[in-house]
């Protein structure tokens, strides 16, 4: 079963409609929400909704639940190929993902997020589907810490995690960041397990990152229990959200250096290029990784001003490689918080394997005294 409804979002100053199409597949519980184009230049996502919906009106396809899906969050900056709102229309919120759940009685965004958040806060679970930068890798960010959001993440199935800081230390990042706002830390807040998967760059339709976004949305309608069949298993990495941001000193020109291409491994103090002023063709910065991990992002504007962000570094956390003395207790750790012993063929060395299923994927163990 598949209806469509046009709802209106908030109204102009001549009184035009701000109006959006709500696509609503299936019925009873439990509800997917979904979304794409929060930033009107974000358009994979939108596409990635089209054909999943080709998929979900089929009619071989039957769905044991709702799925909700909103193909333009923003028609304000799909309009204009924007990710921002003119500051005339909204001086307040021109960002639209930066005041969730909205409020009726607040500015144009908040407003529209409002309405929106009528269909999202009633869902078990939602996905937000962004796109990147030009030199972004395609990945997921999901609350780090929360075992149902990383499940959703995983389910997505993107080769790389981002997780992001949870408990005080998030609160701290996403104030700092103006992201208390976010459809994810909303949604998270009030215990709706959510994702942001960020699918490629934006402005273009690229295949390679819409063929990933339909089938983690069929992935993920599968894990959720909406339609049968088996979830790929994820073997993928996981990596810290907004940590090596490596930021300009001084504004000039970049160059980066070869070894600056996303998805590479780098060490802490690897060379990633050159800040150079274009007139004086005086030497600026030197440019290095400040930790080691896996290249994210890289800047796809040779101009840049003090302040912005270069090169993205993730900080990988997926393996954490501890020294134990007995196979009771990891660094003081008893194993009957979430740890358990995963049986590995060769003994030889001693070595046990144990999942922590609370917090990353593993933890590799030595046991024994040295």
């Amino acid at each position: 079963m598949h209806t469509s409804e046009q709802i209106t979002l908030a109204h102009l100053p001549s009184g035009v409609p701000i109006q959006t199409t709500v696509h609503t597949y299936g019925a009873g519980s439990p509800t997917i929400y979904v979304q794409a184009a929060q930033h009107g230049r974000e358009i994979n996502g939108t596409e990635v909704l089209r054909r999943l919906h080709e998929r979900l009106t089929d009619k071989t396809v039957e769905l044991d639940g709702t799925v909700i899906a909103v193909p333009v969050a923003d028609p304000l900056t799909f309009d204009r190929v924007s990710y921002t709102t003119p500051e005339a229309l909204d001086s307040v919120n021109h960002n639209m993902n930066r005041c969730w759940p909205g409020d009726f009685e607040g500015s144009l965004h908040e407003r529209m997020t409002a309405s929106l958040w009528a269909y999202a806060g009633q869902a078990d679970a939602i996905v937000d589907l962004h796109t990147g930068s030009l030199s972004m890798l395609t990945h997921t960010v999901y609350l780090d810490g929360d075992t149902d959001c990383q499940r959703l993440a995983k389910a997505f199935g993107t080769d790389l995690l981002l997780a992001e800081a949870a408990g005080d230390t998030a609160d701290t990042e996403w104030t700092e960041r103006d992201f208390g706002g976010k459809l994810r830390v909303a949604a998270t807040r009030r215990n709706i397990p959510s994702i942001t998967p960020e699918l490629a760059h934006n402005k273009q339709l690229v295949e390679s990152a819409i063929d990933i976004g339909v089938k983690g949305m069929v992935a993920v309608l599968t894990e959720w229990g909406l339609i049968d069949g088996e979830v790929p298993e994820w073997d993928g990495t996981i990596a810290r959200n907004h940590l090596g941001r490596i930021r300009a000193d001084q504004s000039g020109l970049f160059q980066p250096a070869t070894a600056a291409v996303v998805g590479s491994d780098v060490e802490s103090g690897e060379y990633l290029g050159d800040v150079y002023h274009p007139a004086t063709y005086d030497h600026l910065q030197t440019v290095h990784a400040d930790r080691d991990g896996i290249i994210y992002s890289v800047t796809e504007e040779a101009t840049v001003t003090a302040g912005n962000t270069l090169v993205g570094v993730a900080e990988r956390i997926e393996w954490l490689r501890w020294y134990v003395y007995s196979s009771s207790v990891i660094i003081g750790v008893p194993l009957s918080r979430g740890l358990r012993e995963i049986p590995v063929a060769d003994r030889s060395n001693r070595l046990n394997v144990f999942e922590d299923s609370s917090r990353i994927a593993r933890v590799d163990c030595f046991v024994g005294g040295f």
